[in-house]
C-alpha cells in the first residue's frame, strides 16, 4: 500500500553547525517501501557496541547532537534514526497512519535492515516508549539501557499533567516546535538550535505527526501501547538481564522523577539515577554528561 507523504526540502537542513553528520536512507524497509526513513550512522561500524539513539515528539535525531561524539570518541557507532513524521525522514499526510504498532514495526525493521548487533538502547519520551517495547521480542540483539525521562504505557490512569498536555495539544492549530524545547531546555538551546529543531517543517501541513503522537499516548486499556506495554514491563521486571543507566530531568512536570522512580522500579538492576536539576524533559540538551556517566558506569570510556 502506498502512503501518502511528504519530504523535507534538504536545503531546510543545509545550515546545521553543531550537526555536522551526513543523513543515510532507507526506502526499502519492509511493509514501509512507499517511504523513506533518514538515519545518522556514525563511528566505526566494526565497533563491538552500538548506541541506538531514540527520539521522541516533536524532536528528530538532532537532539542526540551532544552525546553522539561522546560515543564515538570512545570508539563506539550510533545509529540514530528520524521516525517516520520527523527529522528528514519522509511525513505521512493521513492522521491515521500514525499509531503505535506503525512506528514500533519501523524501528523493528531498520534495526534488522542494518542487523545490528550488542545494542545500547539510547531513549527519552517517544523514543522510550516505543523502544522498550522492542528488546523483548529481540532479545539478543540488545545488551546496555540508557534511559530518560520516558514511560512505559500500562494502562493506569494518566498524570493530570499529561491528561493537560493531551488537552494543550488539542487546543492549538499548530505546535511551536522550536519554541517548545526552546522553553524546556532554556540556555542549553541556542537560536541555531532552535533553527534547527524547525527545519523538518517547512509548514503546518509537515506537522501531522507532530499533531498526532500526544494523540497517540494511551487512554484506555485496549490500547495496542498499552498491550505491548505490560509484555515490556514482564521483560524489564523479569527477564532484561543487561546493563542500565538512568538519567532523569528534574525538571519535567509529565515525565520527571516522580515517573522514572516507577519506571526504575520496573528494570531488573536498575542503578540510582543521575539527576539533573536544571534539566526538563528533553535531558539530552546535557547530553554530554550524561553520556559521559553512562559510559563510566558501563566502564566504555
Amino acid at each position: 500500500m502506498t502512503i501518502k507523504a511528504l519530504r523535507t526540502p534538504e536545503e531546510r537542513f543545509s545550515v546545521l553547525p553543531a550537526f555536522p553528520y551526513q543523513p543515510n536512507y532507507v526506502d526499502d524497509l519492509g511493509g514501509y517501501e512507499s517511504l523513506r526513513m533518514a538515519y545518522i550512522d556514525e563511528g566505526d561500524k566494526d565497533s563491538e557496541y552500538t548506541f541506538l539513539c531514540l527520539h521522541g515528539e516533536p524532536t528528530w535525531s538532532y537532539l542526540y547532537r551532544k552525546m553522539i561524539p561522546v560515543f564515538t570518541d570512545a570508539g563506539h557507532r550510533v545509529v540514530a534514526p528520524d521516525l517516520f513524521g520527523f527529522g528528514r525522514s519522509d511525513k505521512p499526510i493521513e492522521d491515521s497512519v500514525y499509531n503505535f504498532e506503525f512506528h514500533r514495526n519501523s524501528l523493528i525493521q531498520l534495526i534488522e535492515h542494518l542487523d545490528l548487533k550488542n545494542i545500547v538502547l539510547v531513549c527519552q519520551d517517544w523514543g522510550g516508549g516505543l523502544g522498550l517495547t522492542i528488546p523483548m521480542d529481540m532479545q539478543d540483539r540488545f545488551k546496555k539501557l540508557i534511559v530518560m525521562n520516558t514511560t512505559i504505557s500500562n494502562g493506569e490512569p494518566l498524570a493530570e499533567a499529561a491528561v493537560q498536555w493531551m488537552a494543550f495539544n488539542e487546543t492549538i492549530s499548530e505546535l511551536p516546535v522550536a519554541g517548545l524545547v526552546a522553553c524546556d531546555a532554556g540556555a542549553a538551546v541556542n537560536v541555531m538550535d532552535a533553527l534547527a529543531y524547525d527545519a523538518p517543517f517547512p509548514n503546518k501541513n509537515y506537522k501531522v505527526g507532530v499533531k498526532r503522537f500526544p494523540q497517540m499516548i494511551p487512554t484506555n486499556a485496549d490500547d495496542d501501547a498499552v498491550k505491548y506495554g505490560l509484555r515490556a514491563i514482564e521483560f524489564w521486571s523479569n527477564e532484561w538481564s543487561g546493563e542500565s543507566f538512568m538519567a532523569i530531568g528534574m525538571k519535567d512536570a509529565v515525565l520527571g522523577e516522580a515517573a522514572m522512580m516507577q519506571l526504575k522500579t520496573v528494570i531488573k538492576g536498575c542503578p540510582e539515577p543521575m539527576k539533573i536539576e536544571e534539566a526538563g524533559h528533553f535531558v539530552q540538551e546535557y547530553g554530554v554528561e550524561v553520556a559521559e556517566q553512562a559510559l563510566a558506569s558501563f566502564t566504555m570510556i
